[in-house]
């Protein structure tokens, strides 16, 4: 008999972002497989079992889940942020549809999470308030050709733009390049916000404009959120600004 697999996202790090039905999901599981940071943040009984992988191994964590789920079992994927969102649960039915048939009989449930784009964005106003994408700089599994591309096509449509993996040791030029792309589009005056460890004690929350952004001050973890030509900031004394882009163009 089949058993039961949670893909669960934990949020952004801060335990009152994680959902209930994502603590409930906790407690009923048995064992967790996931990134060992992301499993760091449970707090797990004498009976429950955690089994740590790499990052970048995601689909030999899938499988091994689903095989221990397939023995009738209770098991958790664990996830930063949401599930859905350049994280686990696409790993988890990609590797249910190359897999055995019995797989496909595991009940699976996605369980979804707080994730950076969304955590970031509240602490500073509203960035999201009108039409927005979501774009990885990492170019592990699709062409940096392909990326510019979508980073063009998003700018000239005038998409507020959320940037997800940003930079890393092996990848440290991506950032820096990717702004580049998107001054030849752009105005200088554009807003762009660095978020790290949102609602976190280690929070950073940051604005520049993209004329004088620096990438080398972003880092894997840092979230970047790059304004369209709506988005403004309202200025409130000692306060930090709200930073928002409004639910409707000017030029309706």
């Amino acid at each position: 008999m089949s058993g039961k697999l949670f893909v669960i996202g934990l949020g952004p790090g801060n335990p009152d972002q994680v959902t209930p039905r994502a603590s409930a999901a906790v407690v009923a599981a048995k064992f967790f497989y996931g990134y060992k940071p992301y499993l760091d943040r449970l707090h797990l009984r004498l009976d429950q079992t955690a089994v740590s992988s790499d990052n970048r191994e995601e689909i030999s964590r899938a499988g091994a889940a689903l095989a221990k789920a397939a023995e009738g079992e209770a098991v958790a994927v664990v996830s930063g942020g949401d599930p859905g969102v350049f994280a686990m649960a696409a790993a988890v039915c990609e590797a249910i549809e190359a897999g055995p048939e019995t797989w496909r009989n595991i009940d699976v449930e996605i369980v979804p999470g707080v994730t950076a784009m969304l955590a970031v964005a509240a602490r500073i106003g509203a960035p999201l308030g009108h039409d927005f994408c979501a774009i990885s700089l990492s170019d592990n599994l699709k062409p940096w050709e392909v990326i510019e591309r979508r980073l063009a096509a998003a700018a000239e449509a005038g998409f507020v733009i959320a940037l997800y993996n940003p930079i890393s040791k092996a990848r440290p030029w991506q950032l820096g390049k990717a702004f580049a792309h998107l001054r030849k589009t752009l105005p200088a005056e554009t807003i762009v916000i660095f978020g790290r460890a949102a609602g976190r004690p280690e929070e950073r929350i940051e604005t520049f404009t993209l004329g004088d952004v620096d990438a080398e001050k972003a880092d894997m973890a840092t979230c970047v959120i790059i304004g369209s030509t709506e988005t403004r900031a309202i200025p409130r004394g000692d306060r930090p600004p709200l930073i928002y882009t409004p639910r409707s163009l000017a030029s309706q």
